[in-house]
């Protein structure tokens, strides 16, 4: 019942603060060409995508923040393909797109390696991995609370962990962090609110500096 009903309206409910709304126009506003969407949710990202975009694949476990997806997707004007699953196993075809964007997802994806390198599969030459994320403060003090409380936030909210070092993983996956911007971006708790927003790109990409 927790999971299946009432932790996909909580989701929801806090997801659509209009506080966070800057940050994801920062990145799916920089979206571009074929776009894959980790933990797509509620479809909240939809409105900021911009005319650059192709089209649109998202991918998320929860069929009821899915069906809300569908309804907001019949409003944009490119084609959306919603798949109920996890970023683990992507249902894509090796280098199949040019942007993928993850919004506060990578802190609940269980096998976060897998997911990573499940991006990096899919994700073109010179293509971005775009995201915003909450993870391990640069504070230790806040830090050390962070890893306190995650065993039993990660119980009560759906898995999501308060300490993932989100660049470090993305960098283990063999993409490169890029123009990353770290801090308290949003008003909050400290232990919620210390935030990852940049790009990745794939190593060729990196010493090139095709990424744009």
């Amino acid at each position: 019942m927790w999971n299946d009903r009432v932790l996909p309206c909580l989701i929801h409910a806090v997801m659509r603060s209009r506080r966070l709304e800057p940050l994801r126009r920062r990145v799916a506003g920089a979206a571009r060409g074929v776009v894959l969407e980790l933990g797509i949710g509620s479809g909240l990202n939809l409105p900021f995508y911009g005319r650059e975009v192709e089209r649109l694949v998202g991918i998320d476990p929860q069929p009821r923040l899915l069906a809300r997806a569908r309804r907001r997707a019949s409003w944009v004007p490119f084609e959306v393909v919603l798949y109920e699953g996890s970023a683990e196993e992507l249902p894509l075809e090796d280098a199949s797109v040019d942007t993928v964007v993850s919004s506060w997802t990578l802190c609940s994806i269980a096998g976060i390696e897998r997911a990573l390198s499940e991006l990096r599969r899919v994700l073109r030459p010179g293509g971005r991995f775009l995201f915003v994320e909450h993870g391990l403060s640069a504070d230790p003090e806040v830090a050390r609370w962070q890893q306190r409380l995650t065993p039993l936030w990660r119980a009560v909210a759906g898995g999501c962990h308060l300490d993932r070092p989100i660049p470090a993983l993305i960098e283990r996956a063999g993409l490169l962090p890029q123009s990353v911007i770290t801090g308290y971006l949003v008003p909050g708790p400290r232990i919620f609110t210390y935030h990852y927003l940049g790009r990745a790109v794939p190593p060729s990409a990196g010493r090139g500096g095709g990424a744009g």
